[in-house]
């Protein structure tokens, strides 16, 4: 099976292409405010790379977030997209978990940058989740798992603790696409492809303004 994967949950921008679980074509790069730029020539670096075409994809896998609303939102979009115009079905799945994959077995907390001063986060054991996804300032969470990993905890490691810096700090396709293909050989059906926002976005809408009566 042919996966193309990808999230844009955090300021990283990562996209993979995975020929039966192997990595076969890859691209990242770190910018918050360009996810739009960058994810097209990103997942077309990722096909080239892997000597393949659009057209031979099985399936597309997303991070489901949580994450800040633009982000996440481009990277929706752009798989239901892909998806629609192939004829191949999407996927989505909670970014966090690509995340505790990628740090291996264990307990975990994981964490990325909510901004507000908050963090959303979840916890793993033996690679299961076990509390989360959840949007807290970090000041408000207890007892934490003994290995911390993520963004979110290089930005508070004085409330939260130590960084284990030998996990990534951001959730990585390759493990968007692992898990996503895991369930899939295994006869599930993965979640669809829908935001974990966990709040509302940062930009509201105007209020109209108020009448004002005749005097």
């Amino acid at each position: 099976m042919l996966i193309l994967a990808f999230d844009t949950s955090t300021p990283a921008v990562t996209v993979a292409v995975l020929d039966d679980g192997e990595v076969v074509g890859s691209r990242g790069q770190i910018d918050a405010r360009r996810h739009g730029e960058v994810l097209a020539p990103s997942i077309d670096g990722a096909i080239a790379d892997a000597g393949r075409a659009l057209s031979d994809l099985d399936a597309v896998a997303v991070g489901n977030g949580p994450g800040p609303y633009t982000g996440l939102r481009i990277g929706l979009v752009t798989a239901r997209a892909l998806a629609h115009a192939l004829g191949v079905p999407a996927y989505g799945i909670c970014s966090l978990d690509a995340l505790a994959a990628a740090a291996g077995g264990g307990d975990l907390f994981c964490a990325s940058d909510a901004r507000r001063r908050e963090v959303y986060w979840a916890c793993y054991s033996a690679g299961v989740r076990t509390a989360g996804p959840e949007v807290s300032r970090p000041a408000d969470l207890g007892e934490l798992p003994d290995r911390r990993v993520g963004y979110g905890v290089s930005l508070y490691a004085e409330q939260l603790g130590p960084l284990d810096d030998s996990a990534p700090l951001y959730p990585q396709a390759e493990w968007v696409g692992r898990l996503i293909g895991d369930a899939l050989s295994r006869g599930e059906t993965p979640d669809g492809v829908a935001p974990l926002y966990l709040r509302r976005p940062d930009a509201q809408e105007p209020k109209p303004p108020k009448a004002v009566r005749p005097a």
